[in-house]
C-alpha cells in the first residue's frame, strides 16, 4: 500500500490535551446508579466469536478477526458510519519460504469503516510517520467482504445478580457505551466482548477492563471520518462513566529523566457514558 500523511496531529499527544477533551467532547446523561442501562428498544450486538473481515485479492484473501465495533451517528442528519477494528498480528513475509517475521517488526491492526482503511503500526522505536495511515479501499487485500453474525437471544444484564451469574457460567459478554457532543452533534456507541471482567463478591460490584477498542474524537468532524479514532482500552464499574486509557506517545522516565518515548496506553481520562452489558448463547 502506499504510503500517506497521517491528516490531523495526535489528539492525546500530550496530558493536557486529556482535560480539555474530556471537558468539550461529552454531555453527561443520567443513568441507574451502578447498574447498566437498559433500554426499550431491542438489542443487538455482534457474536465476535463468528465476525470477520475478508480479503477479496487472489494475492491474499487474508481474513480478520473482528475485536470491536464503533458506530458514529450525526444527530443531526441520522446519518452514521460502522468501523470495525481487527485483531493485531505481526508484521511477516507473507508466503515466504522462511524467516516469516521480518527483523524490524511491529504491530500491525487495520481498522475498516466508511470507504477506507485505518493502518496501525507499531515500531519499537516511536515513529510518528509510519504510525498510522488511512487508504481506501479496496487496496492489496480486494474489496472487503464482511462476515458478520449477530448474537442470539440477546439478554441485557441489568442487575448484580445476573452479572455474577453470567459472569461466573462462562457465557459471552459484550459491552456498549455510548458517548456523545453537544457541540459536533456526533454521538458514538463502541461494542466490544468484554475479555476481562472483576468480580467482587463481597463488594457485590463489577468492572470491565477490555481492550483494544477503536476510541472516537467526537469534539471534531474529521475527513474521513475515520480519521478520528485511536486504539484504546476501557474500563467502568458504574453505568454512567467510563474511563480510556488511549494508546499515544509516551515518555519513558528512568531517575527523573525522559530516555526515550514510546507509543503506549497512557494518560487515562474519565468521560460521562451510558453503559451496557449483554450477553448470548
Amino acid at each position: 500500500m502506499e504510503e500517506s500523511t497521517p491528516s490531523r496531529r495526535q489528539f492525546l499527544k500530550h496530558a493536557g490535551a486529556t482535560s480539555s477533551l474530556a471537558t468539550a467532547a461529552l454531555t453527561s446523561m443520567t443513568q441507574l446508579q451502578g447498574q447498566p442501562v437498559t433500554s426499550d428498544e431491542r438489542q443487538s450486538c455482534l457474536d465476535y466469536r463468528r465476525s470477520f473481515i475478508c480479503g477479496t485479492s487472489d494475492l491474499n484473501s487474508v481474513r480478520f478477526w473482528i475485536e470491536s465495533r464503533t458506530t458514529i451517528t450525526d444527530t443531526d442528519t441520522g446519518e452514521h458510519a460502522v468501523f470495525y477494528q481487527c485483531a493485531s498480528c505481526k508484521s511477516e513475509n507473507t508466503f515466504g519460504e522462511s524467516d516469516l517475521f521480518l527483523d524490524d517488526n511491529y504491530d500491525f491492526l487495520p481498522i475498516f469503516g466508511d470507504g477506507h482503511w485505518l493502518i496501525m503500526r507499531r515500531h519499537a522505536r516511536m515513529d510518528t510517520e509510519r504510525y498510522r495511515q488511512v487508504v481506501e479501499s479496496p487496496n492489496a487485500w480486494g474489496a472487503p467482504k464482511l462476515l458478520l453474525h449477530e448474537g442470539q437471544d440477546i439478554e441485557v444484564l441489568d442487575n448484580w445478580d445476573r452479572i455474577r451469574e453470567v459472569t461466573g457460567q462462562g457465557l459471552p459478554l459484550v459491552s456498549q457505551t455510548e458517548l456523545s457532543n453537544q457541540d459536533t452533534s456526533l454521538k458514538a456507541t463502541i461494542e466490544c466482548p468484554v475479555k476481562t471482567m472483576n468480580i467482587s463478591l463481597e463488594k457485590q460490584m463489577y468492572q470491565v477492563d477490555t481492550g483494544p477498542i477503536a476510541f472516537p474524537d467526537l469534539s471534531r468532524r474529521s475527513v474521513p471520518l475515520i480519521d478520528c479514532l485511536q486504539l484504546a482500552f476501557v474500563a467502568f464499574n458504574q453505568a454512567d462513566f467510563a474511563d480510556f486509557v488511549i494508546e499515544q506517545p509516551t515518555a519513558v522516565i528512568e531517575n527523573e529523566e525522559e530516555v526515550c518515548s514510546i507509543y503506549h496506553y497512557s494518560n487515562a481520562i474519565s468521560l460521562p457514558a451510558v453503559n451496557r452489558l449483554l450477553s448470548y448463547e
